[in-house]
């Protein structure tokens, strides 16, 4: 084996992976914009994202190749928020002007205009399986609004908040959660008509709540966020080390709830360990505040979007990258294969642009075993296996 394999890596060459890697390394910005983008949403699959901007249009985007798609334009001032139906077919959005619209993803037409709303709505979420739209706002207030009726007007309103409304989310189909600058977490059983509250004295701009349905996570304005069970309130968490005291921000649980993540009014993105509360990545992310975060569904990906007018879409940095690989080869090396791996490298470098931006597990994992074979493989011995590899990749790409 050692005469086919050559020596062995040195120990500095050895890389271990995480077990839960993060996604701090940046793969595409996304700009187009005018001005601040206020929120950043994934659609159900994590096929697409969409952006809301100050300049009063939504933009879709494929995150993944960094490719703007569609713009849609109607509302009358800043957009909020928007959520993305399961089928894709639709989406909602609302905004500062008090309105809540209904779009057709295709055509970008204007399906429906619900108003209701007394003062500017924050944030949109759909309910019961897509046929009720859940709305948040300054007037204090959660209205629902049914997606099937021809009526404009909402069918149900919860005023029990005492200032406006940040944030909502749904749980469940038949829970609906709202933050509120009153400092209370609400949390409504639509099916039996009652209401919890969790009061935690600070200003609360964002909700999110846990993949595994139990817990929710709270953004405040005293530089924290708080981690809440949610049936019974109480407080499991707390996570701090960001900056945050005047501005809406998101947070959110990664896909696998191990860790949460916020953004933060100096442009930083920090990741906590959920059970431990410890920080333990950040990124200088932007120039201004990242006001929302979107986490991928299902791969270890996010998008940060910032007043500084971009979004940026986030992967797992490589294990082992191409720009070391002639120092991590422990091979003493001809003039020609020095030139051949030079350009295996420069080759490997193109396929890991593809690979981070390329939404597939399988693409990513086959690029580290090869990135793995070149550093491990004596390439004199080796070469044409080399090759067949490298070419079921680029095939397995379309590069």
């Amino acid at each position: 084996m050692r005469e086919k394999y050559g020596p062995a890596l040195p120990p500095e060459a050895i890389v271990e992976e995480p077990a839960d890697p993060l996604p701090t390394q940046e793969t595409a910005c996304l700009q187009g914009h005018d001005g601040p983008i206020l929120a950043v949403r994934f659609n159900r699959t994590g096929t697409y994202c969409l952006t809301c901007g100050k300049d009063r249009t939504l933009r879709l985007w494929n995150p993944h190749r960094g490719v703007h798609i569609k713009t849609y334009a109607g509302h009358g001032y800043d957009v909020r928020d928007v959520c993305v139906s399961s089928d894709n077919s639709k989406l909602a959005s609302c905004g500062g002007d008090r309105s809540v619209f209904s779009w057709d993803v295709a055509t970008g037409r204007i399906i429906r205009k619900f108003r209701g709303h007394d003062g500017v709505a924050n944030s949109i979420a759909y309910a019961a399986s897509d046929e009720v739209l859940v709305t948040g706002g300054y007037d204090q207030a959660i209205r629902m609004w049914d997606c099937r009726s021809r009526s404009f007007e909402p069918i149900q309103t919860m005023k029990n908040f005492g200032d406006a409304v940040t944030s909502v989310a749904v749980a469940d189909s038949v829970q609906v959660l709202g933050g509120s600058v009153d400092g209370t977490v609400r949390r409504f059983d639509v099916r039996m008509g009652m209401m919890f509250t969790d009061t935690l004295h600070q200003a609360v701009t964002g909700i999110a709540v846990s993949h595994d349905g139990n817990c929710v996570l709270a953004s405040c304005l005293d530089n924290s966020m708080r981690l809440l069970d949610k049936a019974s309130g109480e407080q499991l968490a707390s996570y701090t080390g960001h900056t945050h005291q005047e501005l809406k921000l998101d947070c959110a649980f990664t896909c696998s709830d191990a860790h949460v993540v916020s953004g933060s009014e100096d442009g930083l993105v920090c990741f906590w360990d959920l059970v431990e509360e410890t920080m333990v990545h950040q990124i200088q992310a932007h120039q201004s505040a990242v006001c929302s975060i979107a986490i991928h569904p299902e791969a270890k990906c996010i998008v940060t979007a910032s007043n500084d007018g971009s979004a940026k879409v986030w992967h797992p940095p490589t294990a082992i990258g191409c720009h070391n690989l002639m120092e991590l080869l422990p091979l003493p090396l001809g003039l020609t294969a020095i030139f051949e791996l030079r350009f295996w490298t420069a080759r490997l470098y193109s396929l890991e642009q593809i690979s981070l931006n390329c939404n597939s597990d399988c693409a990513a994992e086959a690029f580290q075993e090869l990135v793995r074979l070149l550093i491990r493989v004596n390439i004199n011995h080796d070469k044409p296996d080399i090759s067949r590899t490298i070419h079921a990749l680029t095939a397995h790409l379309n590069y």
